[in-house]
Order: C-alpha cells, then structure tokens, then sequence
C-alpha cells in the first residue's frame, strides 16, 4: 500500500493531480490511499504532530502561509525516505529543489506530459527500495536488515561493518564475501574496503559519495569512473 499526499491551494489541480496519481497507481499494479491537502499548514501538522506517514507527495511550491519549499525543509528529517514532487511555474526554484534532495521538478504548463511519467519514475524507485533483507545469523543472534537500510558496508579488521538506519551490525565475513550473498546491482564498491548502497548516494562531490544521511565516503581514484558510469546505469536502467 502507497501512501500518498497531494497538497495544492487550488481546488482545481489538487483534484487533477490526485486523479492523475490515481491513473499511475493503476498502470504499476499498486494499491494506494491518496489524501488531497488545499492548505499547505494541514499537511504539515498531518506529519509533524499527528505523524502522518507518506512514501510519496505532489506538492505546489507557491503557496500561501507555508510554501513548498518550507514544507520540504520540515518534514525531511521526520520522513528522510519521502519522495517529493514539486510543481510550480517557475523554473529558478529547481536548483533549491536539488539542495533538498527533491526527488522531481515538474512545470505546472506541462503537468499532463511529465506529472505521469514523474509519478510513475517515484513509485518504482519506492517499490525498488521495498524488499529484500540481508540476514545475519549466528549462534547467539539472528537479524534481518532491509536491503533499503542500509547505507554502507566497510572492512572492519576480519568483520564486515553494516552501517543501516537501525544502527551498525558485524558480521565475520569477507567484504567480498557480503557483496556476493548481497546479489543486488543497489550496491557497488567505491573502494577496495567500502561497499556503498547507490540508491542513498545524494551526489558524488570532490571525489566523495554523499549518502542522504549527511555521510560523506571516500571514493578512491581507482573507482571514481567506475562509480560514475554504474550510477548513470542504474538510474538510467531504473528510473
């Protein structure tokens, strides 16, 4: 079940939006329950008080009282994994919609030819995330870890690290061998010793990899191209 938000102050493209919304959901096969919001403020109480949970949001970036861009500022760190959906007309607020790690920006005078494909990039990027677990099992623990969690993997003397938003897990195994049970195209080596998870890298910045989680990882220079060319295949391939 997708849950998600479409905030707009005009009664007009909030239904439209919503209807739109509802088309994608049908086309990937997916169930959803869809709140429409006129009033930016109501949204934001939805999530910062009563603790709304959204795994998608369509949201207009003029509006009065709280803009767009105030919304997404807030609700960010109460729902780090959200996709949103800017819509507005003007095109200068693309570049602060990228420092907020906005997920897609779409011109409110081509809503019908790139809302849809917008929403239905989001839905299989939120499916993709949604999944498989890397078990760990030992004689006195065992433990499940959401591919999705995870952020990073590095070498830890004879362990592996699992760095996941539930904290970081050990494991006695080889980087290597964890890469191999792992199975998944989501995680990539940007050095000899780190396995990154591509789907939290925000950007690639002075040769590091910036995860949406604020850390910053080493890329070493033997891998730097290699990163590159694999995240441009991935997201191509993807999204």
């Amino acid at each position: 079940m997708l849950h998600i938000a479409v905030c707009d102050d005009d009664n007009v493209a909030v239904q439209a939006h919503k209807e739109i919304a509802e088309s994608c959901i049908k086309q990937c096969n997916c169930r959803g329950d869809i709140k429409v919001y006129t009033a930016s403020d109501n949204l934001l109480y939805d999530i910062t008080a009563d603790h709304f949970f959204f795994d998608l949001i369509l949201l207009d970036i003029e509006m009065p009282n709280s803009s767009g861009m105030e919304i997404a500022e807030k609700i960010k760190p109460m729902l780090p994994n959200v996709k949103i959906i800017f819509i507005t007309s003007h095109i200068e607020y693309a570049i602060d919609a990228f420092e907020l790690s906005i997920f897609r920006y779409v011109p409110k005078h081509e809503i019908n030819k790139r809302l849809p494909a917008a929403i239905q990039d989001a839905v299989q990027l939120i499916l993709l995330e949604d999944g498989k677990s890397y078990t760990i099992q030992t004689n006195s623990r065992f433990e499940k870890i959401p591919y999705r969690e995870i952020y990073y993997i590095v070498r830890d003397g004879k362990n592996a690290s699992i760095t996941a938003a539930g904290g970081v897990s050990k494991v006695r195994k080889s980087l290597q061998q964890i890469y191999e049970e792992l199975g998944a195209e989501e995680f990539i080596y940007i050095d000899r010793g780190c396995i990154v998870n591509l789907i939290h890298i925000m950007q690639i910045k002075e040769g590091m990899a910036v995860l949406k989680n604020g850390t910053a990882l080493p890329i070493s220079r033997s891998h730097l191209q290699a990163v590159k060319e694999q995240i441009n295949h991935y997201w191509g391939t993807h999204i």
